[in-house]
């Protein structure tokens, strides 16, 4: 290495000496203003873009701050000082981590008369106290410490020893002892919410079921009373409560809301503390030190660190004046709006998202018909994971999740009510076929649940090519959002599906329909005349006769489904049939989620199978309700 350096310029080296510091920190200071500026944004961004930016500048954070660190500290070191460890020391500054490393900066820093040291000193306690509340949010946010805090307190109940020796002295004494069950009377339960829905409200109900996203158990009493509240809601002010809870968790798992945003005293005064001493540092620099000393350069870059610094305190000020944490807390939000303070804060976010509103979606005849990764390298299509990871995501997409769809799902989930948790958890659209058992539609009752979505997707895709575009009914458009919706599930987030052999199903079925379609010259077809060749096939013998069990293809035993719904004459009746099929297999997967891999999918935009679930729950559709509150109390009678 040290050849290769003598090779470079001298003005190269010089180049590098003077600039390897002021770029590393510049670069370390845009990164912090990704951080905190983008942060927030993943909630409600569903893209890959912001992910790979978020996540390429939290690394790069890190690592920047500690070569940033070494340079000066090598830097410092290389000056002439009389001190004989200088090689131990910077074996030193390379094991231990930044805080201790941007101490020791401090320590052989030169003393003097200078204020800088004193500065720094003042920056250096304000990046301690953030840097603190990052673990304390990181050791909070771990999966087990924060399923240990959802637990409550060890309960042992009525003293059996003590009962029983009181049992048994009176049986000593004669008498004739009998022990009866005697169930405590609670009150009814608390139905204190209001008809409007509002973020104080959703609040309380985050309080106690976010629980689940720690696969704990709840109270049949919070079950009743959340089950009153939403049943009393329409579907837009259902999903707006829910996704406001969502919002919460994303911000207690991913963000310093369990020490700032919670607005505790120590909260507070930590904010008060970095605030001030960054502003007082800034201050101190700009009237009291002797600037003329150093090159003019420095001193920008130094004014320009500092007061972004400052800027971003205030940023990260307004950001939480305008989240839901203290909207919470407010009396008259109309009223607070009006104020000017208020119109300044909204100035930093403008747009108050709590997730994407967005479900993506995965066709699998589109992928099929005119299959674009013909075009791919052969090299590129001999590498299994490659070409079938670009296949994946090559006809991702996503559409927005609207209110009449959102009204659609929860007015189904309402009819679900009655039902008990354990006919819920079957439920994977048998139900709605039982309702229609003229239409030959029992046949394909059963089957594993990946197989369904495999099933019902293409038969829905098919119905739906072969209507006439501007005859398509609201139901109509609302299942093909939630058939390809499920299919994305299913290849993309199988985790957040039942455990099966999704994945083999669907490259079987899609390598029999490219063979198909290929064979009939479908690859310049459209979608319409595409699914008609489909159709046209006959269907009399099963596939599983012809094909065996080897091949999971699903193909044409979707065809014979589609060919089912078809002869519904009445397409209203069709769609309807469709359309709750798909609720009752969406409300299936999200009852077989667990809550990790909900509270996992919340920085990726959310889910909308996320929401599903939380409204199942707060509906009490779910067996994690188990939990009577009170004790069944023991009462002596001794005759």
């Amino acid at each position: 290495m040290e050849g290769v350096l003598e090779v470079l310029p001298l003005s190269l080296m010089t180049f590098f000496d003077e600039w390897e510091v002021r770029v590393s920190i510049i670069l370390s200071l845009v990164l912090q203003i990704l951080l905190i500026t983008l942060g927030g944004r993943r909630k409600y961004i569903c893209r890959l873009w912001i992910r790979i930016i978020l996540w390429s500048a939290y690394l790069l954070a890190d690592w920047v701050a500690v070569v940033s660190l070494g340079i000066i500290s090598k830097n410092t070191l290389d000056k002439p000082r009389h001190h004989h460890n200088e090689l131990w020391l910077r074996h030193l500054v390379g094991m231990v981590i930044q805080t201790g490393l941007a101490f020791y900066v401090l320590l052989v820093a030169s003393p003097g008369s200078d204020l800088l040291p004193s500065l720094s000193a003042l920056i250096f306690i304000a990046g301690g106290i953030k840097y603190g509340e990052r673990l304390s949010t990181l050791c909070a946010a771990n999966r087990e410490n924060f399923r240990d805090s959802m637990l409550p307190e060890p309960d042992p109940g009525p003293n059996y020893a003590k009962f029983m020796e009181e049992y048994a002295l009176k049986e000593a004494e004669g008498f004739s002892v009998s022990v009866d069950e005697v169930e405590e009377i609670q009150g009814p339960a608390q139905h204190d919410f209001p008809d409007e829905p509002s973020v104080r409200e959703a609040y309380d109900l985050f309080l106690t079921f976010k629980r689940l996203f720690a696969d704990t158990i709840l109270s049949f009493q919070d079950r009743d009373r959340s089950k009153s509240y939403f049943m009393k809601l329409d579907g837009e002010q259902a999903f707006k409560v829910v996704e406001t809870e969502l919002g919460f968790m994303f911000d207690e798992l991913y963000t310093k809301a369990s020490t700032v945003y919670n607005l505790t005293a120590t909260g507070c005064f930590l904010k008060m503390i970095t605030f001030s001493l960054t502003l007082i540092a800034w201050m101190v620099f700009i009237f009291v030190c002797d600037k003329g000393k150093y090159k003019v350069l420095d001193l920008v870059i130094t004014h320009l660190l500092l007061g972004v610094a400052v800027f971003l305190e205030i940023y990260a000020v307004g950001a939480l004046v305008n989240s839901d944490w203290t909207r919470r807390l407010r009396v008259c939000d109309r009223s607070l709006r009006t104020t000017s303070f208020a119109r300044v804060i909204l100035w930093f976010q403008p747009v108050k998202k709590r997730w994407s509103e967005k479900a993506a979606q995965h066709n699998l005849l589109d992928l099929c018909v005119g299959n674009k990764f013909a075009v791919l390298p052969r090299s590129i299509r001999k590498v299994t994971r490659i070409y079938h990871y670009f296949k994946k995501q090559w006809h991702k997409s996503f559409v927005d999740v609207s209110i009449d769809l959102k009204r659609l799902i929860f007015e189904e989930l309402k009819s679900y009510t009655n039902c008990s948790a354990a006919a819920m958890w079957n439920r994977r659209g048998s139900f709605t076929l039982e309702r229609y058992t003229s239409l030959c539609l029992d046949k394909i009752k059963e089957g594993e649940f990946d197989q369904r979505i495999l099933l019902w997707h293409i038969a829905t895709d098919l119905c739906y090519s072969l209507e006439p575009p501007d005859n398509k009914t609201a139901l109509a458009r609302h299942s093909k959002p939630i058939s390809e919706y499920m299919l994305c599930l299913l290849v993309v987030y199988p985790f957040m599906l039942p455990m099966g052999i999704g994945m083999i199903r669907f490259r079987d079925t899609c390598a029999e329909a490219e063979v198909f379609f290929r064979e009939r010259g479908a690859m310049i077809y459209t979608k319409g005349e595409a699914c008609k060749k489909l159709l046209e096939v006959s269907t009399q013998v099963k596939p599983a006769k012809v094909k065996g069990d080897r091949s999971k293809t699903v193909l044409f035993d979707a065809c014979m489904l589609a060919k089912s719904l078809l002869d519904v004459k009445v397409q209203s009746q069709r769609w309807e049939i469709i359309s709750k099929v798909w609720v009752e297999m969406l409300a299936h997967a999200a009852t077989h989620c667990s809550g990790h891999h909900h509270a996992h999918q919340l920085r990726k935009g959310g889910e909308l199978l996320s929401h599903v679930w939380l409204l199942m729950t707060h509906l009490g559709i779910t067996e994690q309700f188990q939990i009577s509150q009170g004790h069944a109390r023991a009462k002596m009678q001794a005759k």
